[in-house]
């Protein structure tokens, strides 16, 4: 019964600091959004469209932007937790629709994209450090070092030249090819919304436009991992209870398995948590390249459109995620090591 408290009162724990930072990242937002230089109607709006008495008053009335300041802090909070991110000045549409339809696609090809990362960086880490100083561990560590260095869209634009235009292998831009139509809405994702139609040719096309997008932004993140993997089982292979389960005659596997991977994975599974961020973070790129309508390239476009509101919901969703990844990370931790529980 101790124990089921511990655990959840590190739940709680962990919930509250999470809770904590969104509620910061919503206040950062809030005083960005009024502390930048010019009339915060011009910037939520643009000039143009702040020029018209109409929008401008609407956009008084929803913001209560003739109300004290605290009093506009709590409507942006209330408008926050309704889902209510302003209207685009790309756009001119919700921020929240924007978001609704970039968020599920950026999810798919993170989801693939670390799937990707995960699976092969831990092979090949774990591969390494049982091979160490050998060839294969050499080749393992220059292709990590080649990984890290090679820039992400230049990476992007060689697959995409590469597999599209010169091999004609994979499918080019966009999540469907120019004849498909999107399956059913249940989930937004594609590949999953067309598995539960029962549509298998959709379901190829989606997932024949994301395997190589995916591909690219699982290196940066599998050479980190292979790396963060290689270290840390060389670390636990020079433990005495690993030497001991040697010396009892244990077989090889069950050494890898049952004690050496085991303790491995207690850092490994933090660093999975990080590199599932760093993926969002190189999706702005990809994405922009691939012409995939993820939330990458609802950034990087509101952006370059100065869209106030919608670098504001594209930036909440990020922190969301973050934050989301990160508390994620903190219970698996807690429940492969209990004693991180007491900390």
């Amino acid at each position: 019964m101790g124990v089921q408290n511990s655990f959840w009162l590190f739940v709680v724990k962990r919930l509250g600091i999470s809770l904590f930072l969104l509620w910061g990242v919503a206040t950062i937002m809030f005083l960005a959004a009024r502390l930048v230089p010019g009339d915060v109607i011009s910037v939520m709006l643009g000039e143009e469209a702040a020029a018209d008495p109409v929008a401008r008053q609407a956009m008084i009335e929803r913001f209560g932007l003739d109300r004290p300041m605290f009093e506009q802090y709590w409507i942006h909070m209330a408008n926050i937790a309704q889902g209510d991110f302003g209207i685009s000045m790309r756009t001119r549409g919700p921020v929240a629709d924007d978001l609704e339809r970039a968020i599920p696609a950026s999810l798919e090809l993170g989801l693939l994209s670390g799937a990707i990362s995960g699976i092969i960086g831990i092979f090949l880490g774990t591969l390494s450090a049982l091979r160490r100083g050998k060839l294969s561990d050499q080749v393992i560590r220059v292709i990590t070092v080649t990984g890290i260095s090679v820039p992400l869209f230049w990476l992007a634009l060689l697959a995409l030249y590469l597999f599209n235009f010169k091999l004609g292998v994979f499918p080019g831009i966009g999540r469907l090819g120019p004849g498909s139509a999107p399956p059913p809405q249940v989930t937004g994702m594609y590949t999953v919304d067309a598995l539960i139609a029962g549509d298998l040719a959709t379901f190829s096309d989606a997932l024949m436009h994301l395997l190589i997008p995916g591909a690219v932004l699982a290196v940066f993140t599998m050479t980190l991992i292979t790396r963060f993997t290689r270290s840390a089982v060389l670390e636990v292979l020079n433990e005495d209870y690993v030497r001991t389960a040697k010396a009892k005659g244990l077989s090889s596997s069950r050494v890898l398995f049952a004690h050496v991977l085991r303790a491995a994975f207690v850092p490994i599974v933090t660093v999975l948590g990080i590199m599932f961020g760093a993926v969002l973070a190189g999706a702005v790129l990809v994405e922009e390249i691939f012409n995939f309508p993820g939330i990458g390239q609802l950034m990087f476009q509101s952006a370059v459109f100065l869209d106030m509101p919608g670098m504001i919901g594209v930036g909440l969703v990020v922190a969301v995620i973050y934050i989301g990844i990160s508390f994620i990370t903190d219970i698996l931790y807690g429940v492969i090591d209990p004693r991180i529980r007491v900390s």
